[in-house]
């Protein structure tokens, strides 16, 4: 039996431990034994919730501890994540069981994918994506490593989605469009071209936004 920590314990940690509760492997293949969080005080004021046991930073890996982050930003994402890989740990999948993996579909490692995602046939999700509730891949997606796709976004057939990018809620990239790494789809746009590295984009159809 394994022994599951959470690194983050804000909004998003809270979710992650319910998604954690409600898969397969629960009390199975491993129990939860708390949250990494530099914020000691961060479920104060909240129940039902396993302890905050230290920071990520001062952290000592034990034998059977094994890793899922949640964060919800790619940038902090991946950050906890290489400090928690360079100390030696390990980080599983957490996929809930609503979810359909169509045929053919492969998948990373230190995945998370809530309830009602559909990742249709010939999809390809590398290591550290983040999947929300009812989320609708098409045909031959791929995702590459550290994207956020957030509830109810949706990508056609064919879409790639570089490294870091992010979907905000209900966004839709249509079929054979490229996401280039580090941009973000803001939320309920539509792309319908291809996004350059490192911008955002909004609106029906998406444009670049200025800041």
């Amino acid at each position: 039996m394994k022994d599951l920590i959470i690194v983050g314990a804000r909004g998003f940690g809270r979710e992650v431990y319910d998604l954690a509760t409600q898969c397969s492997g629960y009390n199975i293949e491993y129990t939860i034994k708390g949250f990494l969080d530099d914020k000691a005080d961060a479920l104060e004021g909240f129940d039902n919730y396993p302890a905050i046991l230290s920071s990520v930073e001062d952290y000592v890996i034990q034998e059977n501890d094994v890793f899922i982050c949640a964060l919800g930003t790619v940038q902090w994402k991946k950050h906890y994540a290489e400090l928690i890989q360079a100390k030696g740990g390990n980080f599983i999948n957490l996929i809930h069981p609503s979810t359909k993996l169509n045929t053919n579909a492969v998948v990373g490692t230190g995945l998370l994918v809530f309830m009602y995602a559909n990742i249709s046939n010939d999809c390809v999700i590398e290591d550290f994506v983040t999947i929300q509730g009812y989320v609708g891949l098409g045909h031959d997606t791929k995702i590459h490593k550290w994207a956020h796709l957030s509830s109810y976004s949706f990508t056609g057939g064919f879409v790639v989605l570089e490294e870091e990018v992010t979907l905000n809620t209900r966004a839709t990239v249509l079929p054979r469009v490229t996401v280039r790494k580090g941009a973000t789809v803001g939320a309920c746009s539509m792309v319908i071209k291809n996004v350059k590295e490192n911008t955002t984009v909004f609106g029906v159809p998406a444009k670049k936004l200025d800041f």
